[in-house]
């Protein structure tokens, strides 16, 4: 198990550099997550699961499935969350309190657990937040009760960088149970700059306090490729090259399809959050959303809205994906109560209706015909999923609104191509049509994470872990 002593730590990460490194020795391997909390997410059999976990399991040369991340917690407000349940979402548990939730849930997260262990030779299992919040402990089965449950050897990240790194490692472990304590084998230090050997003599005085090593360092690398888990990434500056705004609403989703955009060299990323950055925008580009109207709201009251029109005016390219398409439309009706209705920024002849079931499918789409900046991509196929409750239909008085992906999943007005289908910056060939750049893939990503682990931790030190 890898565990964190707080989100972001780099539990993801590790997560996916083992699950490669075991399955480059001959292990047959799956990644586990009793319970993701994330906006991003994948469509597999059954359903719908993290992206994290999606990852993973590809990074573990396994097929991603929904037991991997039996319960995704996918927040539409502060308060709320969509709770999907093996790869379906359930308007019942959304509704339950929290802790009576946990209770309800943990039979089937075990059970999940249990059979993945059954069929791999190794689960590599990741935390959520940290393992020491002790208003949450009772009901915690996203933590090392898993590790309990599993006998697993669990090692625990923490972000360096940050400060207070040996408070943290220390204050955590000390929290924890005694029998979730004597699981750790290990602690792993992430995202240090600098020389380590400045690091004496903390780690030799976190062991003796604590009992448990420091195994390693992980220098900070930015440019390791994996789509971070919230899929905020950093913004990267460019010279005269391409300026690219993303627009940042408050539930925006699906954001990890954007990383590869940050390793096309004349690209240079910023987050949208004024009309300014909008206006300052080469390219726009408008994510998903878990709350389609309330980021309406947000970019109404932002003044996004008149930058965004005059983006389009000025005839500056503008890439609108599944909630962001909805926004661009002129109305968005929720007969079913399924997440709100709202007025749309009217700049494509288009209106959405919500409907109870959620579509999530994935399969390989190939544009028709496309004009202007878009036309790179005419005739290009590429891999991609849906994730909604929309439908979308052309309004009246569509006049040059042409489709250009079949059965109602993209369009073309003008600059704007407004698409249903996530992913297609994640296919080589959408990249080298649109920008003429050739990126690392996800295999390169995988390989270099697990041999970056390796260098840094030791074969023997990862190999000793699962010995026996």
């Amino acid at each position: 198990m890898v565990c964190g002593t707080t989100s972001g730590a780099g539990k993801s990460l590790l997560t996916t550099a083992l699950a490669r490194y075991y399955a480059r020795q001959g292990l047959k391997v799956a990644p586990f997550k009793g319970q993701n909390m994330s906006n991003n997410a994948r469509v597999v059999a059954g359903g719908e699961m993290g992206s994290a976990q999606y990852l993973q399991a590809l990074a573990a040369r396994a097929v991603p499935e929904v037991r991997m991340n039996p319960v995704l917690l996918k927040p539409e407000s502060d308060t709320r969350s969509q709770v999907v349940l093996l790869g379906e979402r359930n308007e019942r548990l959304a509704r339950m309190e929290w802790r009576a939730r946990a209770r309800e849930l943990w039979p089937t997260v075990r059970d999940c657990l249990h059979q993945l262990l059954a069929e791999h030779d190794l689960v590599v299992i990741e935390g959520a937040g940290s393992p020491a919040e002790i208003n949450l402990q009772d009901t915690d089965f996203v933590n090392l009760r898993l590790a309990q449950e599993a006998g697993a050897p669990t090692l625990m990240i923490c972000d360096i960088d940050r400060g207070g790194a040996f408070a943290h490692l220390y204050g955590t472990t000390l929290l924890l149970p005694d029998a979730q304590r004597a699981l750790l084998r290990g602690f792993v230090l992430n995202k240090f700059r600098g020389d380590p050997r400045l690091l004496a003599p903390a780690p030799g005085r976190l062991a003796e306090l604590t009992g448990v090593p420091v195994l390693g360092v992980l220098p900070l690398w930015r440019a390791h490729g994996l789509p971070e888990e919230d899929g905020v990434f950093e913004e990267r500056a460019g010279g005269a090259g391409t300026a690219v705004a993303i627009v940042a609403y408050p539930r925006i989703s699906n954001l990890d399809e954007f990383a590869p955009l940050q390793r096309v060299p004349q690209l240079s990323l910023r987050w949208a959050r004024s009309a300014a950055a909008v206006e300052a925008a080469d390219l726009v580009l408008l994510p998903g959303s878990k709350h389609v109207a309330g980021d309406l709201r947000w970019l109404r009251s932002q003044g996004l809205e008149g930058a965004l029109r005059g983006h389009v005016a000025a005839g500056k390219p503008l890439l609108a994906v599944c909630g962001g398409l909805q926004m661009l439309g002129r109305a968005i009706e929720d007969p079913h109560g399924v997440e709100g209705a709202g007025e749309g920024l009217g700049i494509l002849p288009l209106a959405t209706v919500y409907e109870p079931r959620k579509r999530c499918v994935r399969g390989r789409y190939a544009f028709g015909a496309l004009t202007g900046f878009w036309g790179a991509l005419s005739g290009v196929a590429f891999e991609g999923y849906e994730i909604r409750h929309g439908d979308t239909r052309g309004a009246g008085g569509a006049g040059s609104l042409r489709e250009v992906l079949p059965q109602g999943r993209g369009w073309q007005q003008g600059p704007v191509l407004a698409l249903y289908t996530h992913g297609m910056f994640e296919d080589a060939a959408v990249i080298r049509a649109l920008f003429g750049a050739q990126v690392p893939t996800l295999e390169d990503t995988f390989e270099g994470l697990a041999d970056f682990v390796a260098a840094h931790l030791g074969t023997a030190t990862l190999d000793g872990l699962v010995r026996g």
